[in-house]
């Protein structure tokens, strides 16, 4: 009420009522907002652990170390025996690295000096031998390399160019081999893959350093994760988010109806009555007493009592002696004494009365 008891202007109670309704939206707002963001992190999480269990290690390096015989009888240019070394295809503490299933691609690397002695050494073989639990063989590949030609006027001509960088030590007078030794080599579950063992077969070979390397070769939808990280990464979030913001729907919504109060039930009026009839009324004003037989009054004058035959119609002894036991039993209840009841009158009996009436 404004000052003097005059209410309040049009334009006070606008305001007001605009600015609950806008507290009311802007905490609306803010939770609703939360909620969203809430969901957004359960997105990326989710996200996040299907990516990290479903796509494997896309490669794997690892530096071969060769080792060899050198207690032959004779020394000379040639080695004792061939370069070999024995690589582990598990991780740092000892867990799978090959996914089950997945197919990889096996190719080993060759750092090679453009010696003489490689020049004139020619072809040499590499084998590959995979292995697993108790050094059981599961696969074995064999590949030929050699260094590519180079003529003498070329080497010249590289070796000028290049001249600055040899003698600064950024580059070196070598050559990479790459070998593909195993194009499709799939990972057994029943049999998983311990370790690799490379070997080189020549003993003249001049190494500066070997590599292998295993490349997963995706397919699928593997192959989308891979290839298209970002846009797999927003697809997946987005179908997250509205998975979730579904299953929060749904759930609010269900949650909201069990929650919601019964209403109250309204008793209708009798059709026999007048419209405003009964409302308002306390029944507990006028107590019935269930004892009692209901009168009937004049409003029905046409109702007659059904005829009783002769051998149904209840006798006058009959009825007094009801009358008596039922008056009896509720002066013990109440304590008092039974009082002895007055003779009944003669009277003539329902169906000679109703005989009577029928008549008149």
């Amino acid at each position: 009420m404004a000052p003097g008891g005059l209410p309040p202007p049009p334009l006070l109670l606008w305001g007001a009522q605009l600015g609950r309704g806008a507290r009311r939206a802007l905490l609306r707002g803010a939770l609703g907002l939360s909620l969203a963001l809430l969901l957004l992190w359960a997105a990326l999480f989710l996200y996040g652990s299907f990516y990290w269990a479903y796509l494997p290690a896309a490669a794997l390096l690892r530096p071969l170390h060769l080792a060899f015989r050198s207690d032959c009888d004779s020394p000379g240019p040639e080695l004792c025996s061939f370069p070999s070394a024995n690589v582990s295809l598990l991780g740092e503490h000892r867990e799978k690295v090959l996914l089950y299933g997945q197919v990889y691609r096996i190719s080993l690397e060759l750092e090679l000096p453009e010696s003489p002695v490689n020049r004139e050494l020619g072809m040499f073989m590499v084998t590959l031998t995979c292995y697993g639990h108790g050094g059981r063989t599961l696969a074995t590949a064999a590949r030929s390399a050699m260094l590519h030609y180079r003529s003498r006027l070329l080497r010249a001509l590289h070796t000028v160019a290049f001249s600055g960088l040899f003698l600064s030590g950024f580059a070196e007078q070598s050559q990479t081999l790459e070998l593909e030794l195993m194009a499709r080599y799939r990972e057994d579950p029943y049999t998983p893959t311990v370790g690799a063992l490379v070997e080189i077969r020549s003993r003249r070979v001049q190494l500066y350093g070997a590599r292998l390397r295993v490349h997963a070769h995706f397919s699928g939808l593997r192959y989308l994760l891979y290839h298209f990280p970002l846009t797999s990464a927003v697809l997946g979030v987005a179908g997250n988010w509205a998975l979730l913001a579904l299953l929060t729907l749904g759930g609010y919504l269900q949650w909201g109806r069990g929650q919601r109060p019964p209403r109250p039930t309204q008793e209708r009026p009798s059709h026999g009555g007048a419209p405003g009839e009964g409302e308002g009324t306390d029944l507990s004003a006028s107590p019935q007493n269930p004892e009692e037989p209901e009168s009937v009054g004049a409003s029905e004058p046409n109702r007659e009592p059904p005829l009783l035959s002769a051998a149904n119609a209840p006798s006058k002894e009959g009825e007094g002696r009801e009358e008596e036991e039922d008056e009896g039993e509720g002066q013990e209840e109440q304590g008092d004494p039974p009082t002895p009841l007055p003779p009944l009158p003669d009277r003539p009996s329902p169906l000679r009365q109703r005989h009577l009436c029928s008549s008149s």
